[in-house]
């Protein structure tokens, strides 16, 4: 079914991606999973691209695109070549950068957002603690007032960009007594005085993002990295999140889509009993089930994207797609797997890869089982 949403304009950028791409990353690729992270090169080349400042006015150094249907361009075609290219990518471009542009003070903006359009500043969002999960309420860093300056104590866990990161946005609890109405957004630069990581965490997927332990020892910041208003992070971070889990369905059904088409391929060339493996009666009807899944909810969420643009998509329907793209998704790779064989599980083989960086997609991003708490508390339940 052809897709309506993008115009000439989105499918020209497509190919600029395309191309960068081909040309810049798919050549190395490997050797990010080798080395447990994404070079600096990649982002300085995608800033000079101009794919890192979508959400950048152009007074900063970004595109200003103002569209964020070239976010989801961005988005599907970085998945289509490895998972973490997308998660890593959107943390920095689609996750974090709008926290600064719609929260930031002019002074801020003109601090930091170059940097991060240029890739010369690479950003990370500390939510996550060792004992929180997806409770954000239920933070323990801390910062405290001390005259003119604010004193941070804590950790932070699972940082997509953590090891590598110039600037963190991190959610500290302010004012305890008000439990969820006392937490504050604090733009933490890697070089501040008592900032320090842990090591590269040894994850079952995603090898090229450099997923961190981030800690906190009487870290000395003024009101100038206090990013937001002072006890309104907790709302902050609640108007952001379904841009947040929006980027994570159009990754999610990108991921899954261009293994399925990898694999139709080889169903069409791997050959037993005299033919191929798709003609298979148990072959050809399982295809036609996985392909015509991620038809609909393609469909789905071509129309969150839309209303997202509209600036109408609603929470319950950003967790929906959320936590459907991610099912649908491990379905669709596990099935990959099983079509491969005993070359499915092999990590030469992408589909391999595949299957285990897509496991991740039903936890972060708040696990679905909290997606189905929020849609059953929209129900009335």
């Amino acid at each position: 079914m052809n897709r309506e949403i993008y115009d000439e304009d989105h499918e020209a950028f497509r190919a600029s991606v395309r191309e960068f791409l081909e040309r810049s990353v798919i050549p190395d690729v490997e050797a990010y999973a080798e080395k447990k992270g994404i070079p600096r090169e990649f982002w300085l080349e995608a800033g000079k691209q101009g794919f890192l400042g979508l959400e950048i006015p152009e007074e900063y150094g970004g595109a200003g695109a103002g569209d964020y249907r070239f976010n989801a361009v961005m988005g599907e075609e970085l998945s289509k070549v490895n998972a973490a290219l997308g998660s890593c990518w959107g943390i920095h471009a689609d996750i974090t950068a709008p926290y600064l542009v719609q929260l930031g003070t002019e002074e801020q903006k003109q601090r930091w957002l170059p940097g991060v359009a240029a890739g010369e500043i690479l950003l990370a969002i500390g939510m996550t603690e060792p004992s929180g999960g997806s409770d954000l309420a239920a933070l323990k860093t801390t910062a405290v007032r001390d005259g003119d300056e604010w004193v941070i104590n804590g950790s932070k866990t699972f940082i997509t960009n953590g090891y590598s990161a110039d600037l963190v946005i991190t959610a500290v609890r302010t004012s305890p007594e008000k439990k969820a109405r006392g937490i504050t957004l604090f733009a933490i630069p890697a070089t501040a005085e008592g900032f320090s990581r842990g090591r590269k965490l040894d994850k079952v997927g995603q090898d090229e993002s450099d997923t961190a332990e981030l800690f906190f020892e009487n870290v000395r910041l003024g009101d100038d990295h206090v990013v937001g208003e002072v006890d309104g992070g907790f709302i902050h971070m609640m108007q952001k999140l379904p841009q947040e889990r929006l980027g994570c369905a159009i990754s999610n059904i990108a991921h899954a889509q261009q293994i399925l088409v990898e694999t139709l391929q080889y169903t069409k060339d791997r050959k037993a009993f005299g033919q191929s493996i798709g003609q298979f009666q148990h072959s050809k009807f399982l295809l036609a089930e996985l392909f015509t899944k991620i038809e609909v909810s393609q469909a789905f969420l071509d129309q969150c994207v839309v209303a997202h643009g509209k600036g109408e998509l609603t929470p319950v329907d950003a967790a929906k797609a959320k936590w459907w793209t991610s099912e649908i998704q491990n379905d669709v790779l596990d099935h990959c797997v099983q079509l491969h064989g005993g070359y499915g599980f092999m990590n030469e083989y992408r589909v391999a890869r595949a299957w285990r960086d897509a496991r991740v997609s039903k936890i972060w991003a708040g696990s679905n089982e909290i997606m189905k708490e929020l849609i059953g508390r929209d129900l009335g339940l």
